[in-house]
């Protein structure tokens, strides 16, 4: 989504189930508005937290006038993914296209076998092969897409590309750089909120909370004399300062809040239904 839309609106690490809630993004190009919806994966969730993640993803398809599924070239068609285009199937009412992403990373002779066994489910009405990283095959996604839009007025400024709120966007800048910055290290079981925003023309002041949900985890995070935390808070920060264009005073603290993913709180932040 962010190599369609231009913009970084939705964070990308390597770790399965990144995105936790339903992100929009904006396109708007000549007569055409595209909202794209990024949902959280669909996998089988264990616990509630999971399972909310979950429907929000089937609602977030089910309330869409179109459905791409954006299945990774290099792992192809797995068992999840047989079960998850079964459930498609259903989706009778809908445009449901394929976007095979990483064709760069793939023989050829491997994009036409997925080509080929992907193609033998109806419900598809078109393949496509991009790669998001290179930006290829995007604008062939979105034309089909565009023809399959019902007529309306606009519904966002054609200059919007998001509508995350700002403050939300950050906390999840923070997010990536903790998982990227300590991958395996870094317990999956973390959060992140933005507490404080103060604005100037110059100056963003931020104040952020980093939730885990064990004592072992808290000093991780933080690293020995803190080295740890300030990496992490020097990235977040680099990349802040690049999106709002202004100088950014980032501050990180680490608190311990074990029942986390339980707490009604956690759910009304990410806009997730318990």
């Amino acid at each position: 989504m962010n190599a369609l839309v231009g913009e970084k609106i939705s964070i990308v690490t390597p770790k399965v189930q990144t995105t936790r809630t339903n992100v929009r993004g904006v396109l708007t190009e000549g007569d055409a508005q595209i909202i794209f919806v990024d949902t959280p994966g669909i996998f089988a969730a264990p616990e509630k937290f999971e399972q909310a993640m979950v429907k929000a993803a089937w609602a977030g398809a089910g309330d869409a006038d179109s459905v791409v599924l954006l299945i990774d070239a290099k792992r192809g068609v797995t068992e999840p993914l047989a079960m998850l285009i079964a459930k498609l199937s259903t989706y009778k009412h809908k445009a449901v296209f394929v976007a095979i992403n990483k064709l760069d990373k793939v023989p050829k002779e491997r994009l036409l076998e997925l080509a080929t066994a992907l193609s033998k489910h109806t419900i598809f009405r078109e393949i496509f092969f991009i790669s998001a990283l290179k930006k290829d095959g995007l604008k062939q996604l979105v034309l089909a897409l565009s023809k399959t839009l019902p007529e309306s007025e606009f519904l966002y400024p054609e200059d919007q590309t998001s509508d995350i709120q700002l403050r939300m966007l950050a906390a999840e800048i923070t997010r990536e750089k903790l998982f990227l910055i300590m991958s395996q290290e870094l317990p999956y079981a973390s959060l992140v909120e933005t507490e404080k925003w103060e604005e100037t023309d110059t100056l963003v002041t931020i104040s952020q909370i980093i939730y885990i949900q064990r004592e072992a985890h808290k000093k991780m995070v933080i690293g020995e004399g803190g080295a740890m935390i300030k990496r992490i808070g020097s990235s977040a920060r680099k990349e802040l300062e690049k999106m709002l264009d202004k100088k950014v005073h980032l501050q990180l603290f680490v608190k311990v809040r074990a029942g986390w993913k339980d707490d009604g709180e956690t759910y009304r932040l990410l806009g997730l239904e318990r």
